[in-house]
């Protein structure tokens, strides 16, 4: 044979041989990831929750890797790149935000290990992606339609990133953020540690200050943001709980940034609150910052046992207030990454999105609500507007100048006293402070 012919021959030879790594190393990749979903879910659970919870978040990932691992030959160099770019980013988006991370603020448990493993095993990916690009470049073309199809290629790239990858690597911090150690604070006589059962049979803990003047007052989130609120409550007179809500500090469940479920814990501890015998059960209220003033809405809405709510910087918790943002008209809708990310989020936490807030809110009258919003804090705080206008009397809106994202109580520490603990005193107590 010729050397002329031999050439081409050697060089298809060493592509079947670079074809061939290459489908190893995506496969054991993958086969990584694949591993560190089903032992997050099935080998290491969450404290109170078992296999039957995580079906969907474990068993849809793993058939999407197992139908990558056998298309994944058949693919062009550009959809192959694509396939490990995308497991890449997220395989170490979870890698960090869950094991990592984990391993870094408590210590080395459960699926730490895995998840890890399946980081690492996101940056071979994503280096492999970068490689075969790299080897598939082609050098014939001419210059304009070289140019032209990588800025088409480029243009694509970011779509699929704006839409795509960033709300899916979100999903995954917001589902699988990595547990923190409980920090304790005192704040106040008789303050202790507290439990309490929810209807899905979570176990939460809590701390709780009693009662000097038979109410008492739900503070939520209850993780070390919350400590000012409930010391200013305290002060005042009234019962206040803090609780780790499901997935966080020591409590059971599964984690949720978005507090999807939270409704359970709060109904759980009004229950609570109810069979203390220093509060009257006419006179529970609720203070939730962010995602807490979120899950006191749907759940006052839903359960009439609190009479008085107030919330500080609630906003988007799904696709279903996003679509209430201005600017986001019909013809928007369907082109905004909320609806990736609420998708992929209603996968990795095995549950449907919860019911649109502006449907929920004036369900709560005539019980009084207040909503807080701080000027220079999300964007989407600006929903509390839009809160307000379909709520019912007797309602209020307060907007605190300069106050960053439930800041509106260092920024402005006597008015925030004087209208939120005034706001309970008339609620609760039934007079003006």
């Amino acid at each position: 044979m010729s050397p002329t012919a031999e050439a081409p021959r050697r060089s298809a030879i060493r592509s079947r041989r670079a074809g061939a790594r290459e489908r190893l190393v995506f496969r054991a990749a993958i086969a990584c990831a694949a591993f560190a979903a089903i032992d997050d879910a099935f080998l290491h659970p969450e404290p109170g929750t078992g296999a039957g919870d995580h079906l969907v978040s474990a068993l849809l990932p793993v058939s999407a890797a197992l139908l990558l691992a056998v298309v994944y030959p058949r693919l062009g160099p550009g959809l192959r790149a694509g396939a490990a770019l995308l497991c890449g980013v997220l395989a170490v988006t979870a890698g960090v935000a869950d094991g990592l991370r984990h391993v870094l603020v408590d210590r080395p448990v459960g699926d730490d290990l895995s998840v890890m493993l399946a980081g690492v095993a996101g940056v071979a990916l994503v280096a492999l992606a970068l490689l075969t690009l790299w080897r598939t470049r082609r050098h014939d073309e001419r210059p304009l339609r070289r140019y032209a199809r990588r800025a088409v290629v480029a243009f694509a790239a970011v779509v699929a990133g704006v839409f795509l990858v960033l709300p899916a690597a979100i999903a995954i911090v917001a589902t699988h953020r990595a547990r923190e150690p409980v920090v304790a604070a005192h704040l106040g006589r008789g303050y202790g540690p507290v439990t309490f059962v929810t209807s899905d049979g979570l176990r939460l803990n809590g701390w709780y200050v009693p009662s000097q003047n038979r109410a008492a007052v739900i503070v939520t989130p209850g993780r070390i943001g919350p400590i000012a609120h409930a010391r200013m409550l305290a002060r005042s007179g009234y019962g206040v709980l803090l609780f780790d809500r499901r997935g966080e500090g020591e409590s059971d469940g599964d984690f949720n940034a978005y507090g999807w479920a939270g409704d359970a814990d709060i109904k759980a501890a009004v229950t609570f609150l109810r069979g203390r015998a220093d509060v009257d059960p006419a006179r529970i209220g609720g203070l939730g910052l962010s995602v807490g003033g979120e899950m006191l809405l749907e759940t006052a809405a839903e359960d009439r046992r609190l009479s008085a709510v107030a919330t500080e910087g609630a906003s988007v918790r799904s696709i279903a207030e996003e679509w209430h943002m201005p600017g986001i008209g019909r013809l928007r809708k369907p082109f905004t990454p909320m609806v990736a990310q609420t998708l992929s989020v209603s996968v990795l936490a095995n549950r449907r999105p919860p019911p649109d807030l502006l449907e929920l809110v004036g369900r709560i009258a005539p019980r009084p609500l207040l909503l807080i919003r701080g000027m220079d804090g999300q964007p989407s705080e600006i929903l509390n507007r839009a809160f307000y206008e379909v709520a019912g009397a007797p309602k209020t809106l307060w907007e605190v100048p300069g106050a960053g994202h439930t800041q509106a109580l260092a920024a402005d520490p006597r008015g925030y006293e004087r209208r939120v603990v005034g706001f309970f005193d008339r609620a609760l107590l039934r007079r003006a402070r």
